[in-house]
C-alpha cells in the first residue's frame, strides 16, 4: 500500500519498535494528524482470547469521560411511557411495529445506536439479520435493552460506546477528535483499556492483552505500552 509524503513524514516520528507509554503516544498521535478535517482517533485492541468460545467473549459499554466528538444519533423501540421518556431525553427516532416496517420495507438504518425496552424484542428480534451485521442489535450487555431507555438515550448521546472483538479477536473502537487534545483523548482511551482489562473472562489462558495500537483516520499507527495499566488494575 503506498501512503503519501504526508503520512510518511508522521510515520518519522513513531519508533515502531517501542512501546509509548499512554500519555506519550496521545501526544504523538495528535502530532501526526496531518488532514485538514477534524480526523478521528481510533484504539485498536489484539486480545488473547477465543471469540469462537462463548465463556471468552469480550464485549461490554462505557461512557467515555470526554465523548467522542460526534453527533449520536439514537433509535428506540418503545411504547407508551417509555416511549414518551425516550422523546424527551432526546432520541432522534421512537417507534414500536412501524420502526420495524420501516426497517424492513426501506432498510432504514440512518442511526448510530439502538435501544428497546425487554418488552419489545419480540418486534427487534425479527431484525436480527438487518441490525445484527451492522452492529446496531440491542443488546443487554451493551446497556441498549433496558426498562430505563431514556437513560440509555441519555448516555448515548454523552458518548457511550460499546466495545466488542470482532472475528479476528480485536476490538476496534472511536475515542474522539484530534481537536480533543492528547489530555483527553488519552483519559478516554486510558478509560477503555480498563473496562476491557476489566472485562477478561475468567476462561482466558497465557497473555490477555496482545497489543493495543491508536491512530488517527489518516495517520500511522502507534503502539501503547498496556503493562503499566494492567498492573494498576489489580
Amino acid at each position: 500500500m503506498k501512503h503519501g509524503k504526508k503520512y510518511i513524514e508522521s510515520a518519522k516520528l513513531i519508533d515502531k519498535t517501542n512501546l509509548y507509554d499512554i500519555d506519550e503516544a496521545f501526544e504523538l498521535v495528535v502530532k501526526t494528524a496531518t488532514a485538514k478535517f477534524d480526523e478521528t482517533v481510533e484504539i485498536h485492541i489484539r486480545l488473547g482470547v477465543d471469540s469462537r468460545h462463548a465463556d471468552q467473549q469480550v464485549r461490554g459499554a462505557i461512557v467515555l469521560p470526554n465523548g467522542i466528538g460526534k453527533v449520536v444519533r439514537v433509535a428506540v423501540f418503545a411504547k407508551g411511557d417509555a416511549a414518551k421518556a425516550a422523546e424527551e431525553a432526546g432520541a432522534d427516532i421512537v417507534g414500536a411495529e412501524d420502526l420495524m416496517a420501516k426497517i424492513q420495507g426501506e432498510g432504514f438504518t440512518d442511526f448510530d445506536v439502538c435501544v428497546a425496552s425487554p418488552d419489545m424484542m419480540s418486534i427487534v428480534g425479527r431484525l436480527g439479520k438487518i441490525l445484527g451485521p451492522r452492529g446496531l442489535m440491542p443488546s443487554p450487555k451493551a446497556g441498549t435493552v433496558t426498562p430505563d431507555v431514556a437513560k440509555a438515550v441519555t448516555e448515548a448521546k454523552a458518548g457511550k460506546i460499546e466495545y466488542r472483538l470482532d472475528k479476528s479477536n480485536i476490538i476496534h473502537c472511536p475515542i474522539g477528535k484530534v481537536s480533543f487534545g492528547s489530555e483527553k483523548l488519552a483519559e478516554n482511551g486510558a478509560a477503555l483499556l480498563d473496562a476491557v482489562i476489566k472485562a477478561k473472562p475468567s476462561a482466558t489462558k497465557g497473555q490477555y492483552m496482545r497489543s493495543c495500537v491508536i491512530a488517527t483516520t489518516m495517520g500511522p499507527g502507534i503502539s501503547i505500552n498496556t503493562a503499566k495499566l494492567i498492573a494498576a488494575s489489580k
